[in-house]
């Protein structure tokens, strides 16, 4: 072989590495609380899947068709979104790419927050909140979607070491990273950050409905 048909062989290796370092590491996501996953996603539901298939969903620069998976789902209920039935979701159709694997089985039930594309589609992603509802706290079902958009205009601050401290009124501190190890922790779990009438923020944990003067708060 010549030195450049070698040299060629190196480069292709040497991209291939590359391409498939890149692709690994397209999925990225920044942990978020169910709360801030509600409030910026444009659908959340609950449903069941009950098919799955790949479909072709245009091309991309060179040409190439592209394809997602497509569930098709039973809505059982709407807590977010535009005024029709959704009848299905889409996602990519591998995990490099965030894309989502589900239950096809037609028989766990999902809590399912998306974005609502301008084709009308619903896409979803491994950044997305995508939970079985069995494995929901009730805290967690009882805020959907009430609770939750009460603190639409609230932030939500990832505590990623200590010490951490927060730097608005309106901002909530959230520090199930650091004391539990895990994003699913009691905050996630049992509390909402809700706005209180003077603009300010704090968690609230609780089965009744925050009184309007916020009086009942409780602090984790």
């Amino acid at each position: 072989m010549t030195w450049t048909g070698k040299g060629c062989l190196v480069a292709l290796a040497i991209l291939f590495a590359w391409r498939v370092e890149d692709f690994a590491e397209a999925c990225s996501c920044s942990p978020a609380h169910p709360q801030q996953a509600f409030c910026n996603s444009d659908v959340v539901i609950r449903a069941k899947v009950i098919a799955v298939n790949k479909v072709d969903v245009g091309n991309d620069v060179y040409g190439n068709p592209v394809k997602q998976v497509k569930y098709d789902v039973k809505l059982i209920k709407m807590f977010k979104g535009p005024v029709m039935d959704i009848e299905a979701i889409y996602t990519a159709p591998i995990s490099a790419l965030c894309g989502v694997t589900l239950d096809i089985e037609g028989q766990m039930e999902y809590l399912i927050t998306g974005k609502l594309e301008s084709d009308g589609n619903v896409h979803v992603t491994l950044c997305d909140f995508i939970e079985p509802w069995d494995a929901m706290s009730p805290i967690q079902k009882k805020s959907l979607p009430e609770r939750y958009q009460m603190g639409c205009d609230c932030k939500i601050v990832r505590c990623e070491t200590i010490p951490c401290a927060l730097h608005a009124d309106d901002e909530c501190l959230w520090t199930d990273w650091v004391l539990e190890n895990h994003i699913s922790g009691p905050q996630a779990q049992h509390f909402a950050c809700i706005q209180r009438r003077n603009g300010s923020c704090a968690w609230y944990r609780g089965a009744a409905q925050p009184k309007k003067d916020f009086l009942d708060i409780e602090e984790p």
